[in-house]
C-alpha cells in the first residue's frame, strides 16, 4: 500500500479567505486551495482575467478600517466560519520606488505602504478572531516579502512595512497557541507575475538578467513555489509549525 499524500482532498471542508486573491501570488494560492477542496473567498478592489472561477468574489479595500470589516462581514456571511486567512494584499508590485533615496519619499507613502502591507493584516485577523478560535484547524499565513531583510532605499517603506509585518506575526503566533491557531509568513524572493515582472524592469541600474546573479539556485520563482509552501502551513500537515516565516526565494537571502 502506498503511503502517498493525496493532496487533492487535503481541503475538503475547510473555509479560506485570501486577499489580494485575484491576481498573481494571491489568485495562485486561491486555486490551490480550491483544487484541493476548500470552499474560498477572494477579496480585492477587483476582478482580473486570473481570479479563480471557483471562487467567490468580494470587492473590497483591506487599506481601511472600514473596508476590512465589510470584507470580514461578507466572507463570513458567504462561508459561515473561517479556518484559513492568507492575509496576501499587497505586494511590491504596487509600490512605487524613490531612486535618489529614503529622505525623498513622502509621509502619505509611507502611511500608504503600512495601511495596505501591515495594518490591513492586523485588522482583518482581529476582525475575524472569534471565528479562527472556534476552527478546529485554524491557520493564518501572512504573505511578506525578502524585502524585510534585504535593505533598498527607493523603496524602504515597503521593506518596513514587511519587517514590522514579521514581528507581528511571530508575537501573534506565541498569543494565539494556547487557542490551536497557527500563524505563519511565507516570505517570497523574486516570482515571476506580470506586476512583478514589470516591477523588476524599473529597478535602477538592474536588468531582468542581472536578477539571476542574486539568485543561487538561478532562476525566478514561480506562483507554485510560493502555494506548496502556503498549502503546507495552512494543511494539517503543517500542525506543529506556527511562528515561523519561511523565505522561499531560491537561496538569495542565504547569502
Amino acid at each position: 500500500m502506498s503511503s502517498k499524500l493525496d493532496l487533492s482532498k487535503e481541503f475538503i471542508g475547510r473555509r479560506a479567505l485570501v486577499t489580494g486573491g485575484t491576481r498573481g501570488i494571491g489568485a495562485a494560492i486561491a486555486k490551490r486551495l480550491l483544487d484541493a477542496g476548500a470552499k474560498v473567498v477572494v477579496a480585492a478592489r477587483s476582478r482580473s482575467d486570473f481570479t479563480p472561477a471557483a471562487a467567490t468574489f468580494i470587492d473590497g479595500d483591506v487599506s481601511t478600517s472600514e473596508g476590512v470589516k465589510a470584507i470580514a462581514a461578507e466572507a463570513l456571511a458567504v462561508l459561515g466560519g473561517l479556518d484559513i486567512l492568507v492575509n496576501n494584499a499587497g505586494g511590491a508590485g504596487g509600490t512605487r520606488m524613490f531612486p535618489e533615496g529614503s529622505p525623498t519619499i513622502p509621509d502619505e507613502e509611507w502611511q500608504d505602504a503600512i495601511d495596505l502591507n501591515l495594518f490591513a493584516s492586523i485588522r482583518l485577523t482581529n476582525a475575524l478572531l472569534p471565528t479562527l478560535r472556534a476552527s478546529k484547524a485554524a491557520a493564518v499565513v501572512n504573505i511578506s516579502s525578502t524585502a524585510a531583510t534585504m535593505p533598498f532605499a527607493p523603496t524602504a517603506h515597503y521593506g518596513v512595512a514587511k519587517a514590522a509585518l514579521d514581528f507581528y506575526s511571530r508575537t501573534l503566533a506565541v498569543e494565539l497557541a494556547p487557542s490551536g491557531v497557527r500563524v505563519n509568513v511565507v516570505s517570497p524572493g523574486p516570482i515571476s507575475t506580470p506586476s512583478a515582472d514589470e516591477m523588476r524592469k524599473s529597478f535602477p541600474g538592474i536588468s531582468s538578467d542581472e536578477w539571476l546573479r542574486y539568485v543561487p539556485l538561478g532562476r525566478i520563482g514561480t506562483t507554485d513555489d510560493i502555494t506548496e509552501v502556503v498549502a503546507l502551513l495552512a494543511s494539517d500537515r503543517g500542525k506543529w509549525l506556527t511562528g515561523m516565516n519561511y523565505r522561499v526565494d531560491g537561496g538569495m537571502t542565504a547569502r
